[in-house]
């Protein structure tokens, strides 16, 4: 029930996942809620990254398909081009929509939107600059969710044609010939399995010993086979030092003295936050490296200012972002709020195949010397797998051998993403391994290899 003595004025800065969950969450109450915007409401790094990736992953494994369409008893009536700018509309409309529809769900709750940029002016006013002027602000708490961008480093000539970040990758008027994707984290391989299906060349740097550095190397195998089979080439070993351009030829230098050429180079190097000119040193807002620190219920340095999302730099996960944007509305206002498990986030890289993973992962194990058990089954005996020609990956399933409970699993292959949802309830409920055994899947279906996995 809403406290009517909780301060009840939220100012929220940002309008991504965090902040527009802030948002909702804190008007549902009964809270006076003000969000100042300065991109679009949603998030650019939601609308602007997020969102379009997964729009030209799904229109480029649709092109994947149709080439590998043969395989399945079709036989092709013709050749089947790319048109980049229809792409670029798909993608936006999608993004526009979205925003749209956040909006309404703002509006919807009361909660007032300002379409500018805010920096605080003292513990408990901010200033928001918009096309018409200033407006002053009052808050009792307030909510920072401004979220993040691509990082470029300085010796990238980023022009935004030739060579590019993600979010210049969807507004392409042509399909590159050949493009160097600087970066083997998630975003990077993502990217090579969008350009590889779409028809275009591409080489990856990859700066350690396999993709996803951070991840499982079985899995890493598993994508880098599926890479090397779309004739991608990888230069294991390689981190950029320099890119020049000379005309429509683009040149990726090495630290080893390699050179990459191509017509395109994409940086997926990471992101930075969102976090400066907002007057937190002037408060004593601490950051570490841009990144706003918060404690286990997103409180910064100055408790009644909380921070959510991309800018805190903890999993830089949509839906990471959203639940701390409601439990700090939740907190804000006196409700009982348990600190997220971060552990238990499931998440997934949209290639192909997709990887998706939750709770402790093999590696994770190992490094911590726990006793863990691992069970493992292959897709490929599938028989939904065998009928839908997309036999790669597996199901691993960890768990306590002592007390038979599911911490955690992988999965890899085709709809991964939705796959894992599966073993995401049973680790956050620690349900036994014998649920997910004695559960009837649907027959034939994928889900089928959850359980196998499990007995």
């Amino acid at each position: 029930m809403f406290n009517p003595e909780i301060p009840t004025k939220v100012l929220v800065i940002g309008g991504g996942p965090a902040g527009h969950a802030a948002a909702t969450t804190a008007a549902r109450f009964g809270a006076k809620v003000t969000l100042v915007e300065d991109q679009i409401v949603g998030g650019a790094a939601h609308l602007l990254d997020c969102i379009p990736s997964k729009a030209m992953v799904s229109s480029s494994m649709r092109m994947r398909a149709i080439r590998n369409a043969e395989s399945l008893g079709i036989s092709e009536q013709g050749p089947v081009g790319v048109d980049m700018g229809l792409l670029s509309d798909r993608a936006s409309r999608i993004a526009e929509t979205l925003s749209g529809s956040t909006t309404d769900l703002l509006e919807s709750q009361g909660v007032e939107i300002i379409r500018g940029r805010a920096h605080f002016t003292d513990a408990h006013t901010a200033t928001a600059v918009t096309e018409d002027g200033s407006v002053h602000l009052e808050f009792d708490r307030a909510v920072i969710a401004t979220g993040s961008r691509p990082r470029v480093p300085q010796w990238a000539p980023l022009d935004g044609q030739r060579v590019i970040t993600t979010r210049d990758a969807y507004h392409l008027e042509e399909l590159p010939e050949r493009i160097v994707i600087v970066g083997s984290g998630v975003t990077g391989v993502e990217m090579v399995h969008i350009f590889s299906s779409l028809g275009s060349e591409v080489a990856l740097l990859v700066s350690r010993h396999h993709v996803l550095p951070h991840r499982d190397a079985e899995v890493a195998t598993v994508l880098e086979e599926d890479f090397l089979i779309r004739g991608v080439e990888l230069l294991k070993g390689s981190r950029a030092a320099n890119i020049e351009r000379e005309g429509d030829v683009v040149k990726v230098m090495t630290e080893d003295g390699r050179t990459v050429r191509g017509s395109h180079a994409l940086l997926a190097v990471g992101s930075v936050p969102n976090s400066e000119n907002l007057g937190l040193d002037e408060l004593g807002i601490a950051v570490d490296h841009g990144f706003i620190e918060v404690d286990e219920f997103q409180r910064t340095t100055v408790p009644h200012i909380y921070a959510a999302g991309d800018v805190t730099g903890q999993m830089l996960l949509s839906s990471v972002a959203t639940a701390q944007g409601t439990k700090i509305a939740r907190h804000i206002l006196g409700h009982e709020v348990a600190p997220i498990d971060y552990r238990k986030v499931a998440q997934a890289i949209f290639t192909s195949p997709e990887i998706a993973s939750v709770g402790l992962e093999e590696v994770d194990a190992a490094a911590e010397g726990r006793k863990v058990r691992i069970t493992k089954v292959p897709l490929a005996p599938n028989p939904r797998a065998v009928i839908q020609g997309e036999t790669g990956g597996f199901v691993k399933v960890v768990s306590d051998p002592a007390t038979r409970v599911v911490l955690g699993g992988t999965i890899v292959g085709h709809h991964a993403s939705e796959l894992i949802g599966s073993i995401a309830v049973a680790t956050n409920a620690r349900l036994s391994v014998d649920i997910l055994v004695e559960t009837l899947m649907v027959h034939p279906s994928l889900t089928e290899s959850i359980a196998e996995a499990a007995e």
